[in-house]
């Protein structure tokens, strides 16, 4: 009987033991990093690497054919120069009009809050619907833009907005911009929240005018806040597929395409699943570094070497 208590004991004991392993409660998570991470990133570029059917069938391997025949596509280079024009391009815009508008909104005036609830309304709508609204304004016979910039007299006739790339294109920048303005102004605001009012009235006091407060005290306390909002929105505007694919869809032909949506058009509409896949690859390590510098900025690194 003694020696049963104590095996019971002793099995108690391992079962606690067991119980407050690391391994039991990250388990969980690891299995689901593995499932939704690392297997889809697996079969991503195993497909890169096979030769795929138009209806989907593995024809067996192809060693690095996809990615030669993806560097011939005629479509890929500038594909990428637009790519990386409209990243740089939109990212720029939403940072320095973010910097306006998170300054603006830590002063205290009337009606601050409203303003800030009315800032994230174009972030916490659907982009897909946000984007629609913009096509049907831009609409080249009866978007509201046109009739609006008819009456004031700044054109003569029905413009089709979204009919060229030369016209096209900034508008899906204005777009872009607008729904990654609220995001990043709330990054900044907290970042200048968190800055200690005792270091400007400090500078008051030193007779240090707007210019010199901005630039040797806000800025530089701001600037971890500004990394993380840049890399995030870097990572965002880069992955953009709703805004494009709603508006122009990449159109007219492919002069409006960035690297997600030409991805998108090899798989489903030139059926070279191959090329797509290997494309994926290349927008997957570019997110990598982007990822990087995320971790980077919020101190993570800084955290793991220490």
């Amino acid at each position: 009987m003694r020696s049963e208590r104590i095996e019971v004991k002793q099995l108690v004991g391992k079962l606690s033991k067991f119980g407050n392993s690391p391994v039991l409660w990250l388990g969980p998570m690891l299995l689901m990093i593995f499932a939704i991470v690392l297997w889809p990133v697996f079969e991503m570029v195993k497909t890169s690497m096979m030769k795929i059917s138009s209806s989907g069938r593995e024809k067996g391997f192809n060693g690095f054919d996809n990615y030669a025949e993806l560097l011939e596509n005629p479509n890929l280079v500038a594909t990428l120069i637009r790519t990386v024009f409209w990243v740089i391009v939109v990212v720029t815009i939403t940072v320095l009009i973010s910097l306006v508008l998170a300054q603006l909104l830590n002063a205290k005036f009337p009606g601050r809050k409203i303003v800030r609830w009315a800032l994230i309304v174009p972030w916490a709508s659907s982009v897909i619907m946000t984007a629609t609204s913009f096509r049907w304004m831009l609409d080249g016979y009866y978007g509201i833009i046109n009739r609006v910039l008819l009456d004031l007299g700044l054109i003569d006739e029905n413009v089709d907005w979204l009919g060229s790339a030369q016209t096209s294109f900034p508008w899906l920048i204005v777009v872009a911009v607008f729904v990654s303005i609220p995001f990043t102004t709330f990054v900044l605001l907290a970042g200048l929240q968190t800055i200690p009012q005792d270091i400007y009235e400090a500078a008051r006091v030193d007779g240090a005018g707007w210019g010199k407060t901005y630039f040797q005290i806000t800025l530089p306390n701001l600037l971890t806040a500004l990394f993380v909002g840049t890399v995030i929105n870097l990572i965002n505007v880069f992955n953009s597929f709703p805004i494009i694919w709603v508006m122009t869809a990449g159109g007219p032909g492919y002069d409006t395409d960035t690297t997600t949506t030409l991805m998108y058009k090899l798989a489903f509409r030139s059926q070279e699943v191959g090329q797509s896949a290997a494309l994926s690859v290349f927008n997957f390590i570019i997110i990598l570094v982007f990822v990087a510098l995320y971790l980077r900025a919020s101190g993570f690194t800084k955290k793991q070497e220490d």
